[in-house]
């Protein structure tokens, strides 16, 4: 048996051991959570007060890092800004220009189109016009009209754009036919440049029968021939609702050389381009002559060397018959003076005898057979001693 004493009123009283060791484990339990208790309490505030030191370093860290990425955010951004300010502005630049090309291309295509429309109409007013004049003039005075118009045409241009230019009727009808008019154009120095003949062809449109352009292509091909132009055009309102006429200038020199069909409105425009066409030929035609000039140039040169060649030859060839002849009179000479030679040592031969045969002459000799000659001999050869 064990005694305990109440701690509060000091009363003993004793108590088994079974009982004793149940109070003694509830006692140390019940201390063991008081101590548990206040460590967990102790630990709870350390781990509070950790944690708010700990809370208040990852704060402050936070802080640091928030600023260092703000600072690296805004650095960012100041790079961001600075490399793309020049895209940006070549951006803008395009932009701009875009909207100005743009403008500028709606502004063009407007104003084409409304220069279009306005010649457009003039075209149509003056189809029109023609249209309304067919209807009141009779045949012949269609055909003038036509022909008044070209000339109207040309006259208002022709100072500024052929000044050097010759645009009249076609009056010469001495071989028997001729065109309405000849443009002939030459330049300064007087050399013609182009020259076209011109028909002029329309008719009523209440005309019984109608005419067709070919009709026309025959006599007017005639006509160019004849008045040596070297270009053929006939201006016709005939077959006005054909596609193939009214679609512009039509080259019809698959039938007839040099030779087109056009409408009134092209009349300046064909004249245009084949003058400027002649132009061109005009300058490599310059130049085709100056190329021949030289090759006339070299073939003179030629030609003076191969006479001179030709008369050295014939002047070699005579030499050479002298020369020939003068070997032949040599030859001559040489049998002529070979026989003088042979003669003259003949002629020494027969000196030669006769100086031996004097070599042998003596007085003696002389005087042999000669007692006369001997006696006066001998005398003068006394008289020497």
């Amino acid at each position: 048996m064990s005694e305990i004493k109440c701690p509060k009123c000091g009363t003993t009283f004793k108590v088994d051991d079974a009982s004793y060791a149940d109070i003694l484990s509830q006692v140390r339990g019940a201390e063991f959570e008081n101590e548990l208790h206040s460590r967990l309490e102790a630990s709870k505030k350390q781990a509070n007060a950790d944690k708010e030191l700990a809370l208040a370093k990852s704060e402050a860290e936070i802080e640091q890092l928030k600023a260092k990425l703000k600072a690296a955010e805004t650095e960012k951004e100041l790079a961001i800004t600075k490399a793309l300010a020049p895209v940006e502005k070549e951006r803008d630049q395009l932009a701009n220009d875009l909207k100005s090309k743009t403008n500028e291309a709606q502004l063009r295509e407007t104003s084409i189109v409304a220069q279009y429309k306005g010649a457009l109409k003039l075209k149509d007013d003056e189809i029109q016009q023609l249209k309304d004049m067919k209807a009141k003039l009779s045949t012949k005075m269609i055909g003038e009209t036509l022909e008044q118009h070209c000339q109207n045409s040309f006259n208002q241009i022709r100072m500024a754009a052929f000044p050097n230019a010759y645009f009249e009727k076609d009056n010469d009808a001495r071989t028997g036919s001729k065109g309405d008019y000849i443009f002939r154009e030459c330049d300064e120095a007087g050399n013609e440049i182009i020259s076209i003949m011109f028909e002029m062809k329309n008719e009523n449109e209440t005309t019984a029968t109608k005419h067709k352009n070919e009709d026309f292509f025959k006599e007017l091909d005639k006509d160019r021939k004849e008045k040596k132009c070297e270009y053929a055009v006939l201006v016709s309102l005939l077959e006005a609702d054909s596609e193939l006429y009214n679609a512009g200038i039509v080259d019809v020199s698959y039938k007839y050389e040099k030779m087109y069909v056009i409408r009134p409105q092209f009349f300046i425009p064909i004249i245009t381009l084949l003058r400027n066409a002649a132009l061109n030929s005009m300058k490599y035609k310059k130049e085709l002559v100056t190329v021949r000039n030289q090759d006339i140039d070299i073939s003179n040169f030629e030609n003076d060397m191969n006479e001179w060649k030709a008369s050295w030859a014939n002047t070699m060839k005579n030499a050479g018959k002298k020369h020939l002849e003068a070997i032949e009179q040599i030859n001559k000479a040489i049998k002529d003076l070979e026989k003088t030679r042979d003669a003259l040592m003949m002629s020494d031969k027969h000196l030669a005898i006769a100086e031996g045969k004097l070599d042998d002459l003596s007085i003696k000799r002389l005087t042999r057979g000669n007692p006369t000659m001997r006696a006066k001999f001998e005398e003068l050869e006394k008289d020497k001693s």
